[in-house]
């Protein structure tokens, strides 16, 4: 498909440099087949039915931005690093800036004192191992397992993302504001921003509505803010993101379709990974591994049939995936309503609930 079909006009003013506070006071469009309905997070549990099961993303963002220098003879470059996916103990793959200038086994050293002589304590250094495209990089770390996230942890600053990143520095309100109150497992470059607007008081209510949760993993990367660059959606690449749906969870979601409750996805992370795991059937398979689904208009929805998501870049692959979801006319409407009343963008802005048009479905 055509890229451009996915192109909106955004004012700038529209982009959420903050949360809301609290989570669940974010407003929310509601958007069915030829209905848009204005209303608030905490309506939730009213808009869902008894036997419906939320299917939250629990991964944990790590402070993956890493700033460092590569030092060649008398040269210094400063070079700063996105962590995106991890592919050993002491590996990653990341995406730096600015990459033209890298090459294949030089250093960077990372740390408050990385000017030449940082103490090891203080300091992280790593090889590159490989230079792709876009400004991708390997690199192999010179710690490994526990000790590796413990200087990431020490060094590293939260990933926000680059249309807040370019508007402010990230703070120690962000420790808390980009995480879920229920990410259990590190590993995600970027938060599964839906599930930002749960609070206690909001679970608890669904609690008490008979709605039930479950919990899957996608470690989020860096790619999911990559621009596509590509004229046609088929040319575009996606990064592959790791994945874990276990046994335990797969039964419970298709014991409760078949009493007939919905899935209702929290965010795109998690209904991503339901797709990459649900079988022609619609039911779904544990799942343990990588996945680049690329999910566009045209395609047959397996699993889920609800999607809780916030409003998503111009031209993006998110963009691209609710408009497959929700079908893309009725998405652009949606979105020149909610540009139109003020609506907040983006990883810290309002949500909409999504129910999805039967024809997108198995």
């Amino acid at each position: 498909m055509d890229v451009s079909l996915f192109d909106f006009d955004l004012p700038e003013s529209a982009i959420a440099l903050r949360p809301a506070h609290p989570r669940d006071s974010a407003r929310m469009l509601v958007v069915r087949p030829g209905e848009l309905d204005d209303r608030r997070v905490s309506d939730l549990p009213g808009l869902l039915r008894a036997g419906d099961v939320l299917v939250h993303n629990d991964t944990r963002v790590i402070p993956a931005r890493l700033d460092g220098i590569r030092v060649r003879g008398e040269s210094v470059t400063r070079v700063e690093v996105m962590l995106h996916k991890r592919e050993s103990a002491d590996t990653w793959r990341a995406f730096a800036r600015p990459g033209k200038r890298l090459r294949a086994g030089e250093r960077i050293r990372f740390g408050d004192s990385s000017e030449s002589h940082a103490c090891e304590l203080v300091a992280l250094d790593a090889e590159i191992l490989e230079k792709g495209e876009g400004g991708e990089v390997l690199l192999r770390f010179a710690f490994s397992g526990p000790a590796l996230d413990e200087a990431v942890a020490r060094l590293g600053h939260m990933p926000l993302p680059p249309y807040i990143a370019s508007k402010r520095a990230d703070d120690a309100a962000d420790l808390a504001d980009y995480q879920t109150i229920y990410a259990r497992h590190d590993g995600a470059v970027a938060a599964p921003t839906a599930g930002l607007h749960f609070t206690d008081d909001l679970v608890e209510r669904l609690k008490q509505a008979g709605i039930d949760r479950r919990f899957v993993t996608l470690h989020v990367g860096a790619g999911t803010f990559l621009p596509v660059k590509a004229d046609d959606t088929r040319d575009h690449r996606m990064h592959a993101e790791r994945g874990v749906i276990d046994a335990a969870t797969a039964d419970a979601l298709n014991a409760a379709r078949a009493r007939g409750g919905r899935i209702v996805a929290t965010g795109t992370t998690a209904l991503r990974l339901l797709e990459s795991a649900a079988r022609e059937d619609g039911t779904i398979a544990p799942f343990d591994g990588d996945t680049s689904i690329f999910i566009t208009p045209g395609y047959r929805f397996k699993a889920v049939d609800i999607l809780m998501t916030n409003f998503h870049l111009p031209r993006s692959t998110l963009f691209m995936l609710v408009s497959a979801f929700a079908g893309l006319d009725t998405m652009k409407a949606a979105y020149a309503h909610a540009i139109a009343t003020d609506y907040r963008f983006y990883s810290y802005g309002d949500a909409s609930l999504l129910f999805r048009n039967e024809g997108t479905g198995a």
